[in-house]
């Protein structure tokens, strides 16, 4: 690699490390090894409408490579109370809203984490993915917290067979 390569590459690296840098809260951080620079990256996230959910979103962080991988984990927890009127502050459409967005590499990739109410079963959907297909898939996953047990829980009519 001649030494303008070389100078590009770090740029890179320097550039993505800062983009990172913003990304969340990390409660923590793990390596990958001795011989890498990948870590395993663990932000929590307060949903910014629902301040009784915090999210743990875990990920890996490529430092000086370009080859982030999309890989993901989340999971969301109730740590609050959640009212019907946090309820009432939040699209309820099929495909729900974004409310976390990570920028995870200047080649365009995104990790995405999006809430989609379940209304029949009273439970929020928190959905994190990739906007870049890695390997012929988008990488996602999904995590649940039912309302059972909240304010925001209704009871449901009682139906008679």
């Amino acid at each position: 690699m001649n030494k303008l390569a070389r100078v590009k590459v770090g740029i890179i690296g320097v550039i993505s490390a800062v983009v990172l840098s913003g990304c969340g809260d990390d409660v923590g951080k793990v390596s990958l090894g001795m011989f890498t620079t990948k870590d395993v990256i663990i932000d929590a996230r307060k949903d910014p409408k629902i301040a009784g959910v915090t999210c743990h979103i875990s990920r890996i962080e490529a430092n000086l490579s370009l080859a982030d991988p999309s890989d993901m984990s989340i999971a969301c927890r109730q740590t609050g109370p959640i009212t019907a009127a946090d309820l009432a502050n939040i699209d309820t459409s099929a495909n729900g809203e974004v409310v976390f967005k990570a920028s995870l590499s200047i080649l365009f990739k995104s990790l995405k984490v999006r809430r989609i109410y379940d209304a029949e079963n009273q439970t929020l959907l928190y959905l994190s993915y990739s906007t870049k297909e890695t390997n012929g898939s988008h990488k996602h996953a999904l995590s649940t917290v039912p309302l059972y047990g909240t304010k925001a829980w209704v009871e449901p009519a009682s139906s008679t067979h």
